[in-house]
């Protein structure tokens, strides 16, 4: 396979250095719901989740749920109001706490139920929440969520959920903010008898019930963030292996339709690869307590934890396609590789808020790579990042406004990716790459965090201080560019259309000798030999742009 050239100036830098343009961006309103949705209101902040039991009856003739979600908590100061988020149209019926109704009110997805029981801290407490009505029904999944009714080829039911982006709410009641996961979660649905659900976890075991229907009992052991929470409903058959992991034997199981058993049976022989490829890069698994699930799903797929769900159509790529039209997209199903990566950034990892969402798909994106590194080798994996850049728009920063649900570009994925690689040449030793990614899954093992903490992270263990690196990448829409210019024997450099104090080291080589530079938003020179005509080479693995300012 050739490699992906780039000239010296990307032409989309054209307008911003010649012209002295950039990108005016629209400043966004945000409603009240916004803000009740995306910020940690008084009536979240003073208790802690610790469990979940959601139970939940599909009735697939109407498409309509009915159920109830126990909710247990720690008081953390003392409070009398606590918000529940429930999207419309369904509605709660009914608030109970140690069998009392409570008196609520309802503004927009946000419900407010008034405790009658005195909230002492350190206390434990439950809250009962019963609801009912027709979910919202997803219009593009796994983008534009909810539920998905459809049918397998033999006419039989085939129902998913899918919410990350609308948010769980749009189905279950639960505290709809990504700061403060659930300990642990017990999930029953009840569906048809000759239907099966598969959710989070493992499975526990079957409730058979008089009108046969079934409830089928699954118990989440890990904490667990709340758009990770899925129901799969079909005509499965189910196969599975042990994988000798870095922390003992792990459970793969694999819930397929009946009809696609012997092709997902060839294609999930990707599973194992790539579980060595990612335990290599990240440490182990994060949930081998609940198993790794990969789950059949009437839409292309989603990272729900532990139970990863699949709709590639059982072929390498992303749904035949290569993203970075560089051949070594199709070497892999990108489904497999890209929602498992999940498992690790956005299940183990999870951002506090959505606005630090890059945290989630820049690594995940980048996972592609790593996989393709550790398979194919690293000239592969460079090509294939390097080719994804040509879906990078530069549209609008990665980083999303914090406090009302708001999320940056969607180059957090390939732009994303492109500054973890960016950041691999940096650390120009792959061992202290390697322990970075591991480093930052044991340092926020099972956490929520802000984007500061793991760009903080990055920097500590390189030993350098990489703040206004992450400031371009991520709250920035321009692409660094490396301006130079040859004159008398002496090398002129600076970074240009860069925010201020920028300072990436970065690896040139001029007339074939490899260097080294650590330019600043400053001229530098250096003495170069005499060699004639001089010629300056930016390693392409950097996501920068450079230019001659003499043209020379």
């Amino acid at each position: 396979m050739k490699s992906i050239k780039f000239r010296s100036i990307p032409i989309f830098l054209v307008c911003s250095l010649f012209f002295g343009l950039t990108e005016v961006v629209a400043q966004q309103e945000f409603s009240r719901q916004d803000t009740l949705r995306g910020s940690i209101t008084e009536e979240r902040a003073w208790w802690d989740l610790n469990y979940y039991h959601l139970e939940v009856k599909v009735n697939i003739e109407d498409s309509s749920i009915a159920g109830s979600n126990l909710i247990r908590y720690t008081v953390l100061e003392p409070g009398q109001t606590m918000q529940v988020d429930l999207q419309e149209p369904l509605e709660i019926t009914d608030f109970q706490q140690d069998g009392e109704s409570l008196d609520f009110v309802r503004e927009g997805s946000a419900f407010f139920v008034t405790l009658n029981k005195k909230q002492v801290t350190g206390d434990v407490n439950d809250v009962v929440v019963e609801y009912a009505g027709k979910p919202v029904v997803a219009e593009n999944p796994p983008w534009d969520g909810g539920f998905t009714w459809t049918t397998d080829r033999n006419g039989k039911p085939f129902v998913a959920t899918s919410n990350q982006g609308i948010g769980s709410s749009v189905w279950w009641p639960n505290k709809d903010h990504p700061y403060d996961e659930t300990d642990s979660m017990r999930i029953s649905i009840t569906t048809p008898g000759d239907l099966m659900d598969v959710s989070n976890g493992r499975l526990e075991g079957v409730d058979e019930h008089t009108d046969g229907t079934k409830t089928w009992n699954w118990f989440v052991s890990n904490p667990i963030n709340n758009y990770g929470v899925n129901i799969n409903i079909g005509d499965y058959v189910h196969f599975g292996e042990i994988y000798d992991g870095e922390k003992g034997e792990l459970t793969h199981d694999y819930y397929v339709l009946r009809e696609n058993e012997e092709k997902a049976r060839e294609q999930f022989k990707q599973v194992k690869p790539m579980m060595d490829a990612f335990e290599h890069w990240f440490g182990p698994y994060p949930f081998y307590e609940d198993g790794y699930k990969l789950v059949e799903a009437p839409y292309l797929g989603m990272e729900h934890q532990s139970s990863v769900t699949y709709g590639n159509g059982y072929e390498n790529g992303y749904l035949g396609r290569d993203l970075s039209g560089s051949g070594w997209g199709l070497k892999f199903d990108f489904i497999i590789i890209h929602e498992t990566g999940h498992e690790w950034f956005a299940n183990n990892i999870t951002y506090a808020d959505v606005a630090d969402m890059w945290v989630h798909e820049g690594f995940t994106n980048y996972s592609e790579s790593l996989y393709l590194d550790y398979h194919f080798g690293t000239q592969a994996a460079n090509e294939y990042v390097q080719g994804l850049r040509l879906g990078i728009n530069n549209d609008r920063p990665l980083m999303g406004t914090h406090g009302v649900y708001h999320r940056g570009s969607g180059d957090m994925y390939n732009k994303g990716g492109n500054l973890l690689h960016t950041l691999r040449q940096v650390a120009g030793d792959d061992s202290l790459w390697r322990e970075t990614l591991r480093g930052l899954n044991r340092e926020f093992y099972h956490q929520t965090v802000h984007s500061k903490q793991i760009e903080n992270f990055i920097s500590d263990s390189f030993g350098r201080d990489l703040s206004k690196v992450f400031d371009q990448y991520l709250r920035d829409t321009r692409i660094p560019t490396l301006e130079y210019a040859f004159r008398n024997g002496t090398l002129s450099y600076r970074w240009g259309n860069a925010v201020s104090g920028f300072d990436l080291p970065v690896d040139v080589t001029v007339n074939g000798k490899e260097i080294r530079l650590q330019p600043t938003t400053n001229w530098q020179r250096m003495e170069v030999e005499e060699a004639g005509r001089y010629r300056l080479v930016v390693d392409p693995n950097y996501y920068v742009g450079s230019f001659d300012l003499l043209g020379e």
